[in-house]
């Protein structure tokens, strides 16, 4: 009997790799290159619309305060997230379950939906100012459409995307080496901050790259839950389109941020590596 030949272009990587690409390159690539088009072409083709960016006081503000609340944000989801990756690397194995299920429950539920909670919770009418005019405020200070509640909210949200990339390190960390160097005279907090800090790292390094970029896009939370001194880029995108409808400003400004985030990306893979963002640097 002849033997069939396969071509080796039909058996490798290509045919299976195809419908990716193809995904890709209809709902990702041929949008972002039609929002490059529209930056460069409205209303007139050139680049006069990242001259007004340049020239403009407004967007270098907005740009320093969406960089500063990313820094602020990352710094908390952080202060936060690593006593909780903690005590769930370390824990018993139920008591991570249980903790890891109640984290990612938040990945259950849309940022519009948590948002609105936490527009009941902080509102004039809500359980906080409730509580606070118990407490002898009269009256209660206004939380709600202000710096902290926007804050709060987007920690709360990027909580999860910390905890998982400090625990996927956490987990693999040996107990071994704590302990070794508590039976070489080392204190509790000397063992941790000398050799498990360091030791947690990657999960730092690669929760704060994760957490801060996507802080950086951050559109629902700042505008329905901020006040207006404290707008977002993603938020002047949403009024260049909504409002003034100038697609073409609107459309350099999200180049500029595409760009700025492309250069957070490459300052990691430069000095990290990419492959360790996906939590296997800590092996």
């Amino acid at each position: 009997m002849k033997q069939r030949s396969f071509s080796p272009i039909a058996e490798g990587p290509i045919p299976l790799m195809a419908p990716a690409a193809v995904f890709l390159a209809v709902f990702f690539l041929v949008p972002l290159a039609y929002v490059g088009w529209m930056s460069i072409s409205q209303p007139v083709v050139g680049l006069q619309n990242f001259a007004r960016l340049l020239h403009s006081s407004l967007f270098a503000s907005v740009l320093y305060q969406t960089f500063r609340t990313a820094f602020l944000v990352t710094a908390l989801a952080l202060l936060f997230a690593y006593p909780l990756a903690y005590a769930a690397a370390n824990g018993s194995k139920r008591f991570a379950t249980f903790l890891l299920t109640v984290v990612a429950l938040s990945f259950w539920t849309s940022y519009l939906v948590r948002t609105y909670a936490w527009m009941v919770i902080l509102g004039n009418q809500g359980p906080v100012t409730a509580l606070l005019t118990w407490l002898g405020f009269d009256p209660a200070p206004k939380l709600l459409f202000t710096t902290f509640s926007a804050t709060l909210a987007m920690t709360h949200a990027l909580i999860p995307f910390m905890t998982m990339s400090l625990f996927s390190v956490m987990k693999r960390i040996d107990p071994l080496y704590v302990r070794a160097s508590e039976s070489l005279g080392a204190s509790p907090l000397r063992a941790f901050l000398a050799v498990y800090l360091p030791l947690s790292a990657p999960g730092i390094v690669n929760g704060c790259t994760l957490v801060f970029i996507s802080c950086l896009g951050f559109y629902v939370m700042p505008v329905l839950l901020g006040s207006p001194r404290d707008q977002m880029i993603a938020g002047i995108i949403g009024d260049q389109i909504e409002q003034t409808l100038d697609f073409g400003l609107g459309s350099a400004i999200s180049i500029v941020l595409l760009g700025l985030t492309l250069a957070v990306y490459a300052l990691y893979n430069r000095f990290f590596g990419l492959d360790r963002l996906w939590a296997r640097g800590g092996r």
